[in-house]
């Protein structure tokens, strides 16, 4: 499965975007016109979060994937979408995607995503903003390949409590997100991997990957 990260939380896996926080995302090098899609998938609408998913979706015709009240705000800015809430599944493309749930503020309500790719059978969580949360094991239940979880603190979970998530979620490996993006969010990324029992792997921004 092919991955790439564009820093903060905002990745491409295969045809799937999701936290679409690019054009002023320090971090990352590439202009949202040069990215290619075919869905998109927004975990709630803060700026870092929401980001350039609106004019991204215009380009390339994707389909905006979001809270309910998210995506009729996108219907009203004449995109397609698929408004979901907490708890369902829809599918897109190679996609099955369920939303999960996530503690953190928004206009509507944050959330999590289970995103299984059907061609490679492989579950990826992303976290979307969070605080820890007991009901994670449940999504771990899910049988989770790769679970995408922030490490930042202040605004989400820090590393000791994203430690304890990797317990809940029995995820095969982890990839640290939502942090050094701004001197408020400072956090190691080698500090967490030292101490967590699963394979870790460390996007550098722009990077990319097969895993």
């Amino acid at each position: 499965m092919r991955i790439k990260y564009f820093g903060h939380s905002a990745f491409l896996i295969e045809d799937l975007l999701i936290d679409p926080f690019i054009e002023h995302n320090p971090h990352c090098k590439i202009k949202a016109k040069d990215i290619k899609c075919n869905i998109i998938c927004i975990t709630h609408d803060h700026g870092d979060h929401l980001g350039d998913g609106f004019e991204i979706a215009k380009n390339n015709n994707a389909v905006i994937v979001a809270i309910y009240e998210l995506s009729q705000l996108a219907q009203k800015n004449g995109l397609k979408s698929e408004g979901m809430n907490i708890g369902g599944w829809i599918t897109a493309g190679d996609w099955r995607i369920k939303m999960t749930e996530a503690l953190h503020s928004s206009q509507g309500h944050s959330a999590g995503f289970i995103l299984h790719n059907t061609k490679v059978n492989k579950k990826i969580y992303h976290a979307g903003d969070t605080g820890l949360f007991g009901d994670m094991k449940l999504i771990g239940n899910e049988g989770i390949d790769i679970a995408m979880l922030p490490i930042g603190d202040r605004y989400t979970m820090g590393i000791a409590d994203a430690l304890k998530a990797v317990e809940f979620i029995r995820p095969k490996m982890v990839i640290p997100i939502h942090y050094n993006t701004f001197p408020i969010i400072t956090a190691d990324p080698e500090d967490f991997r030292k101490n967590c029992p699963v394979n870790t792997v460390i996007f550098q921004a722009n990077e990319e990957k097969d895993l």
